[in-house]
């Protein structure tokens, strides 16, 4: 067994910088038009629209930090600003204590839908217009194949 790096060659390496070019500014530019056109960033935006889509717009703060790829400190941040414009309200869970519950209020699921059209149009034009169907499809099976040890590896597994 060699224990010789295994570098990448040319077209894995024009590949792995065109990822980082996406990683990086694909962010930078949905945070742009969020901060722009709703005054909030991308991660408070995916916070907000997590809970829109869960059952009677409520999550445990735990598996809301876990979807959001956040910490619960970070998370904690974020509830402290969106309780300050009655976006979401936080109350113990009353199955277990231990756990807080956030709940998106009528006022958050209303910056939720006033938010999304620009966030998706740019989502569009960024990501889903530039392929055919079927390079979106591809690009979903691959990405789905490079998250899924991604996820394990944040999750701790």
């Amino acid at each position: 067994m060699s224990d010789a790096p295994r570098w990448l060659d040319d077209d894995q390496q024009k590949a792995w910088h065109d990822l980082l070019t996406v990683a990086i500014g694909l962010p930078a530019l949905l945070d742009r038009q969020l901060q722009r056109d709703a005054g909030i960033s991308n991660f408070e935006y995916h916070v907000l629209a997590r809970l829109s889509m869960s059952e009677a717009l409520t999550m445990r703060l735990s598996d809301l930090a876990a979807e959001t790829n956040s910490t619960l400190p970070r998370l904690s941040k974020v509830m402290v600003r969106f309780e300050g414009h009655a976006w979401v309200s936080r109350r113990p869970d009353p199955d277990n204590g231990r756990y807080t519950l956030a709940t998106l209020t009528d006022a958050g699921y209303q910056k939720v839908v006033d938010s999304a059209p620009g966030h998706v149009e740019q989502v569009r034009s960024l990501v889903v217009d530039p392929l055919t169907v079927a390079q979106q499809r591809l690009l979903g099976a691959a990405l789905a194949r490079i998250a899924a040890p991604v996820r394990e590896m944040l999750e701790g597994r």
